[in-house]
């Protein structure tokens, strides 16, 4: 990668037509400086985020299946099915080539599953040494049926609290890979597109209140931020929640908590008490939750706003951080 290749000139449309636009199986926008796109019935989801993970590459994915991934997963809990996506690249000076072309390609893999185009974008390149290799921005637009309304404040007592999988995986495999830790079992991250479950969950008519994917600050922030919008609490039960032995190993080795640890690929849900087995029974169909697990359930009392019965009885606030356990994780 060199500077030259985000000047403008003929190295940039060189870049951007053998290799970017290729990669991403991605039409060109031609003289237009924006993609124009055809109305839909429904109401539109628009979401934007930027990844900055560190390293590029770790177990079970890379910073491209993270940025579609992340992009799609925040339409979908709002209940949207996300259509297109926009891409912005940093690239530092220096990248391998070969390496943006993998990511690229992981990318398109990952669009093409979720089932949307890739629309419009951009390329900066900066100097050796300010950019950290590669830095991916991208804006997704979705659609929500009518009469889905899923947001914090349809949460109320009575609700019971499911969690479609197991904690912790995307954070501690980042932290592996990162301090070349090594563990009987490798740890891989759990990234994945979860719009497909979440649309099974409303065909199946369940009257799903919230959904939150479980990214940065992990199932206790995300379980926080619920709480105290809705002014409820929530109880949730330690013996439930679903840790693999190996990311369990690994947070108490390195003092870290798997209730604040990252996922990439795992959501929370609050539906009715009386339809918490049939949204069960529909999550266990899809391998991005057949370990669902109903952990908890809603209270009327909102102080503390989370709290956690163990395994002997004791009673543990759950509280947010003030920063991260892990920074740079997606």
């Amino acid at each position: 990668m060199l500077l030259a290749h985000g000047g403008g000139g003929r190295l940039m449309h060189r870049l951007l037509d053998e290799l970017i636009l290729p990669a991403l199986g991605a039409e060109s926008a031609g003289a237009h400086d924006a993609a124009v796109l055809e109305a839909t019935e429904g109401r539109l989801a628009f979401t934007t985020d930027s990844f900055v993970v560190n390293p590029l590459f770790f177990p079970g994915g890379n910073i491209g299946h993270l940025a579609v991934h992340g992009t799609v997963n925040d339409l979908a809990m709002s209940g949207a099915i996300a259509k297109q996506l926009s891409v912005g690249l940093i690239l530092e000076e220096g990248l391998p080539l070969a390496d943006l072309w993998r990511i690229l390609c992981s990318m398109r893999e990952a669009g093409a599953a979720a089932g949307i185009r890739f629309v419009t974008g951009d390329t900066k390149v900066v100097d050796r040494g300010k950019g950290d290799g590669l830095f991916v921005n991208t804006s997704g637009l979705g659609v929500i049926a009518d009469g889905v309304d899923i947001r914090p404040g349809r949460v109320q007592p009575g609700d019971t609290v499911i969690v479609s999988g197991d904690l912790g995986r995307h954070g501690m495999a980042i932290m592996a890979s990162r301090e070349r830790l090594s563990f009987e079992t490798p740890i891989r991250s759990d990234s994945a597109d979860l719009g497909t479950a979440v649309q099974t969950l409303l065909r199946a008519g369940i009257d799903v209140h919230c959904l939150r994917d479980l990214t940065r600050g992990g199932l206790a922030s995300a379980l926080h931020e619920i709480a105290v919008a809705t002014r409820v609490g929530i109880r949730i039960e330690q013996a439930r929640l679903p840790v693999a032995e190996t990311v369990a190993g690994a947070c108490e080795m390195l003092g870290l908590d798997p209730l604040y640890v990252a996922c990439e690929g795992r959501f929370v849900t609050f539906v009715p008490a009386a339809q918490s087995d049939q949204a069960l029974d529909v999550l266990h169909g899809h391998a991005v939750a057949e370990q669902a697990t109903r952990i908890g359930e809603v209270i009327d009392t909102p102080r503390p706003p989370v709290t956690m019965t163990s395994s002997i009885g004791a009673r543990r606030v759950i509280d947010m951080l003030s920063g991260e356990q892990l920074p740079r994780i997606c």
